[in-house]
């Protein structure tokens, strides 16, 4: 099974290979005499440029997840897993605006440092701990397992060989050159995926419209397909819980995407997440930053197109289809042309190499391979290096060998990395050999720390009042409390389970922070400054009571007014942030006392121009108007 390749589409996935293996190991040199020290291994230096960050955002976070899993997602639950997208642009602004620039002006190399200098090393370790894990046995295996499985799916490369096959081609150059080797080969790599990306989705639904028609003509087609049956979801950005819905209510509960824990899975992503935050960390100056982070919102609003739209397509042909004589399946476009189906969607992830397989001409097959390796290798390169940067920076130097030299953290950060390559390879199939949609693994088992990790981060940055007590007893009750709420309300969506946990930990932190004995005197304020905090104050305690009431009323059966079916329940978790941002805005205007670790907050940091505000809102705009055309 090679699903029909020819040898155009061998050398074009063979140009593409050799072009980032050389542009990698061409990165990686160093001249006569010279060596890497930390800073050009772990974060190239700090030499990148807003556009280099931009593409090396999206090159680490589209990977198989996205072309194989949501894809796969899309087929079985359609066009709602685009909030994972669209919400995280509008994250972005926020990480670009308020979080990135604190980190950059206090000259943070990985999140754990930011939690030992902000906190402590006791919620350093943990969250080191907890980072390596996910890292290792949840992304690194997922990407390499998805991208292996659609190796097997298009060209019949048994999956054997393809987890350490990719593995070892992204280690080849991310161990040996380090960030700025992942974030090069990531301008190439982005490219690739998308373009490759959008050029498949072009010829499925060029296929669906038949000879002498367009794409969009294609898209028309699947779109009045779908709206003609009232029960089918597929086109819908809000999914109720009905009994046709159940399956994608559980994954996509209704308005939790807008009210509930995509938020937390979106700030703990793209805020807090080390091989995500590391690209705007190695900017040139806070401005290229700031725009990489936006140039990569917009390219995120591009991203449902390429990976959610196909399997849509996928599950439209294949409903379409009828079965032949000889029991194989057979595709009939609109215009009556009749196509003879490969393979079959045995799972829901089997959608986009099936797709691939059967709709993409020749060349572009070849082209479109490139593009689904691409988004693979570039995902576990960044991972790798975030990987060694963790482990070295964090744990190694700080717990091990505290006199380590510079040239002994690059060794070691080399050899943490082909650890955990080889961890990868092993654990892989035993962990996702049975799954069906490993999108939702990700985000699932992803989503027990991130409740943590958006309380203790965010008011580590926020809270001048926060303490290394209130910090390291919530990070130890993040996974024990996302346990227990599984084990009590197994048959609740994951994501509003995983927003009662974080109105838990929100709980828990006020209580100790506000327990906790302060004895370092705070550092002055402008009375410009107090009032702005105040004010925000009053806005986010405003918000809070709303919400509140609004989930009183519809987010229970109290008053006879629920929308459970909706996921309205959801809303409370955004009490809790709105309550949460509240008291830190009030203490920290009023309070006379601080942490003795607590970061000084220079507002001028936060400030941003015109071609800011315009970018930002231009991304606003666009994501309204999309959520109110696919409500």
């Amino acid at each position: 099974m090679n699903a029909g390749f020819t040898t155009i589409d061998y050398l074009i996935f063979g140009a593409y290979a050799a072009l980032i293996m050389g542009i990698g190991l061409w990165i990686s040199r160093t001249k006569k005499g010279e060596e890497k020290d930390s800073k050009d291994y772990f974060l190239a230096g700090g030499t990148l440029s807003w556009w280099a960050i931009g593409a090396s955002l999206i090159a680490a976070n589209i990977s198989a997840e996205h072309f194989i899993a949501m894809s796969g997602s899309g087929y079985a639950i359609g066009l709602g897993m685009a909030a994972y997208e669209w919400i995280a642009a509008i994250v972005l602004i926020l990480v670009a605006k308020y979080l990135l620039p604190q980190m950059l002006d206090k000259k943070i190399f990985t999140m754990p440092q930011f939690a030992r200098e902000r906190y402590g090393s006791g919620v350093s370790f943990f969250f080191s701990f907890f980072w390596l894990l996910v890292y290792v046995f949840v992304n690194l295996t997922s990407v390499a397992w998805l991208g292996a499985l659609a190796m097997n799916q298009i060209l019949g490369v048994p999956i054997l060989y393809g987890v350490p096959g990719l593995l070892i081609f992204a280690g080849v150059y991310s161990i040996y050159g380090g960030m700025k080797s992942v974030a090069w080969t990531d301008i190439v790599q982005v490219f690739f995926l998308i373009f490759g990306g959008l050029i498949t989705a072009w010829f499925a639904l060029d296929a669906v419209a038949g000879d002498g028609k367009s794409a969009f003509e294609g898209f028309r087609v699947v779109l009045n397909q779908i709206r003609a049956s009232e029960t089918d979801t597929h086109f819908n950005m809000i999914i109720g819980d009905s009994e046709g819905t159940r399956d994608s209510f559980l994954n996509l509960p209704g308005l939790a995407v807008i009210f509930g824990a995509m938020w937390l899975t979106n700030i703990g992503y793209w805020g807090f997440n080390q091989f995500i935050i590391q690209k705007g960390l190695a900017a040139k100056n806070l401005k290229e930053a700031k725009r990489g982070l936006l140039f990569a919102a917009y390219l995120k609003i591009l991203i449902p197109i390429i990976v959610i739209i196909p399997g849509i397509t996928a599950y439209v042909i294949h409903g379409m289809s009828v079965e032949t004589a000889d029991g194989s399946l057979a595709f009939i476009n609109q215009m009556g042309d009749s196509t003879l189906l490969a393979g079959e969607v045995a799972i829901s992830d089997d959608a986009y190499p099936w797709l691939l397989r059967n709709f993409a001409p020749v060349g572009i097959r070849g082209l479109a391979f490139a593009a689904l390796v691409a988004a693979v290798i570039s995902s576990l390169a960044s991972l790798l290096n975030s990987t060694s940067t963790i482990f070295t920076l964090d744990i190694y130097k700080t717990l091990i060998n505290k006199s380590a030299s510079e040239r002994q953290l690059v060794r070691v950060g080399r050899f943490a990395a082909f650890v955990a390559l080889a961890i990868a390879i092993v654990a892989a199939r035993p962990l996702l050999g049975g799954l069906d949609q490993a999108f939702q693994y990700i985000q699932e088992y992803t989503g027990f720390i991130y409740p943590g990790v958006v309380a203790v981060f965010g008011m580590g940055i926020l809270w001048k009042r926060a303490t290394n007590r209130a910090a390291l007893w919530t990070t130890i009750a993040t996974i024990p409390t996302g346990i227990l709420m599984k084990l009590a309300l197994p048959d609740l969506p994951w994501m509003i389970r995983m927003g009662y946990v974080f109105i838990i930990l929100v709980g828990l932190s006020i209580t100790l922070v506000l327990t906790d004995k302060h004895k370092v005197k705070a550092t002055p304020m402008s009375p410009e400054n107090i009032k702005k905090q105040m004010n925000a104050g009053h806005v986010f305690a405003a918000l809070a009571i709303i919400t509140f009431v609004a989930g009183m009323l519809w987010g229970t059966n109290l008053f006879g007014m629920g929308m459970l079916h909706l996921g309205f329940n959801s809303i409370f978790m955004t009490t809790a942030m709105m309550t949460f941002l509240a008291v830190i805005m009030y203490t920290n205007a009023k309070s006379s006392l601080q942490d003795d670790k607590a970061y000084d907050f220079n507002p001028d940091i936060i400030k941003t121009d015109k071609v800011f505000f315009t970018m930002a809102m231009g991304i606003v705009v666009i994501i309204v108007a999309l959520y109110a055309y696919f409500w």
